[in-house]
């Protein structure tokens, strides 16, 4: 697939991963970045050329609504949309007062429903591009879960078995490719809780992206994620095993 002169939808690109996903696009696509944090994501398209910023939240129907509207309207050649928005809660289920359900509801929400939604709500418009593709930004963690990540664990796993069916689905009718990337723990706030610090930078992720769209990789194993898959074909007793070694 073509890496250059595409318009590029960045859900999360105010920081983490998707800014740096942005950054590298920018220099030869435009690329469009959403959060819900007007100030940080204004900030996150100042460093970055060619970036045009939206304030949306995609949990929000209203909002998911608004933003496809300006989509058309405003960008009718959008033809990558990378789904990088996510949300993760630390606990354990033993942990007192946890509110496991409201956490829980909260992570398939962003993880994974407002992921369904947007995909629908912006098949027409990729449909009519030439050359198009969704790439979805899940983990390590769908391959086995994380003692620490039990929801969050979940919500990738959906999200892993839903890019599956969206690639085999559209693959049969459309032009339109389907990019799942798999990251281990990554160096970035949203893993600080965790240790993130001492996690792989985004930029490696960012690489990885882009790397697979040239080659029509379209499950990216990033860093350790690719040793842990192999684990986890030959056992996925041992591969949840390790995933919980150190807690």
């Amino acid at each position: 697939m073509k890496t250059t002169d595409n318009t590029i939808l960045i859900t999360g690109g105010g920081s983490g991963i998707g800014f740096e996903m942005a950054k590298l696009f920018s220099k030869n696509n435009k690329v469009i970045i959403i959060g819900r944090n007007a100030e940080k994501l204004n900030l996150a398209a100042a460093k970055i050329e060619n970036t045009t910023p939206l304030v949306s939240d995609i949990n929000n129907e209203n909002d998911v609504t608004n933003l496809v509207e300006i989509l058309n309207k405003d960008f009718p050649d959008l033809n990558i949309v990378i789904n990088n928005a996510g949300l993760a809660h630390y606990y354990k289920l033993t942990d007192a007062n946890t509110n496991a359900f409201q956490k829980a509801s909260e992570e398939i929400l962003t993880n994974y429903l407002s992921i369904v939604r947007l995909t629908e709500r912006l098949l027409p418009l990729l449909e009519k591009q030439k050359e198009s593709a969704f790439v979805n930004v899940s983990s390590i963690a769908a391959f086995a879960p994380g003692m620490l990540l039990p929801s969050y664990s979940v919500s990738k796993a959906a999200l892993h078995s839903y890019t599956q069916v969206l690639r085999v689905t559209l693959e049969k009718s459309t032009s339109i490719k389907v990019f799942e990337v798999m990251p281990p723990l990554v160096d970035t706030s949203f893993s600080a809780e965790i240790g993130g610090s001492t996690g792989i930078s985004p930029t490696i992720v960012a690489q990885n992206v882009l790397e697979a769209l040239e080659n029509n990789e379209y499950e990216v194993h990033v860093g350790q994620t690719a040793d842990f898959y192999q684990l986890y074909l030959s056992s996925p007793e041992k591969a949840v095993a390790m995933m919980n070694a150190a807690n």
